[in-house]
């Protein structure tokens, strides 16, 4: 019986996987996983999910035939869901733009290195009430991120979070913020009966920031054959949200 869940990418469960992984077994989820260094076999894309996950992990690992079955599934009422990171969308070697998959996501890939590294304040802003955000603070505690794929997004998708960039200033002891720029972070879509979302930064360090402190408690949590984590109790449910919306998974 396969699992629910296919996720490829974020190197290893032993390393950068560890992390989702880790959230997913915390909300009682089986998946199945594949690292970024390997292709799945035709098997594992054919079987039924409700959720594929694709984090940091290159177009060319997943072959055209593969790519349309995954499109096959989302329409029929699968869940597809980017995480960003150096190997999604653009990045330095994703090259995702063009492909099968880039044509189901809620935003459009720039042909040209999208990362966004950034060393001064990056702040996840609210846009739309949706309940893949539902019951979080982000106006009471706005969490901050280290970094993102910079993306457009697509006529009839809706933006929910946005990254706004600051420049970061101490006169004495009064900090300044100003306003740099601003891109999309998470936005949504329906694909057929399906439902599409792309969160432009990763889930694991080093994008992640401190997002995956966010909280007032700690969420312990390992995955079968990863490492064990320690996370923030507020990016342990917006993940967990993120992942039920999209797969239509039951939060136990």
């Amino acid at each position: 019986m396969p699992a629910d869940i296919l996720y490829l990418g974020d190197t290893t469960l032993e390393t950068a996987a560890g992390y989702l992984a880790g959230v997913i077994a915390h909300a009682k989820w089986q998946f199945d996983y594949v690292p970024s260094h390997e292709s799945p076999s035709m098997e594992l894309i054919e079987s039924r999910r409700k959720l594929f996950i694709l984090s940091d992990y290159p177009a060319n690992r997943l072959p055209n035939a593969a790519q349309t079955e995954v499109a096959k599934q989302v329409e029929q009422g699968a869940g597809l869901l980017m995480i960003g990171g150096w190997e999604s969308f653009q990045g330095s070697g994703g090259l995702w733009r063009g492909t099968a998959i880039s044509e189901l996501l809620p935003v459009e890939i720039d042909a040209n290195d999208d990362r966004r590294n950034c060393d001064s304040p990056v702040f996840a802003v609210q846009e739309a009430d949706h309940e893949i955000l539902s019951g979080l603070p982000w106006q009471g505690r706005t969490p901050l991120i280290g970094g993102y794929n910079a993306v457009t997004v697509k006529d009839g998708s809706h933006l929910l979070l946005t990254a706004r960039r600051y420049s970061a200033q101490i006169d004495g002891e009064t900090p300044a913020l100003t306003v740099v720029s601003w891109d999309p972070l998470l936005a949504v879509r329906e694909h057929g009966d399906g439902r599409v979302a792309a969160l432009m930064t990763d889930l694991a360090p080093h994008w992640v920031g401190p997002l995956v402190d966010w909280g007032n408690g700690r969420v312990s949590a390992q995955a079968p054959g990863a490492e064990a984590i320690e996370v923030g109790n507020h990016y342990a449910q917006f993940v967990k949200q993120l992942l039920a919306w999209t797969g239509r998974l039951d939060i136990g």
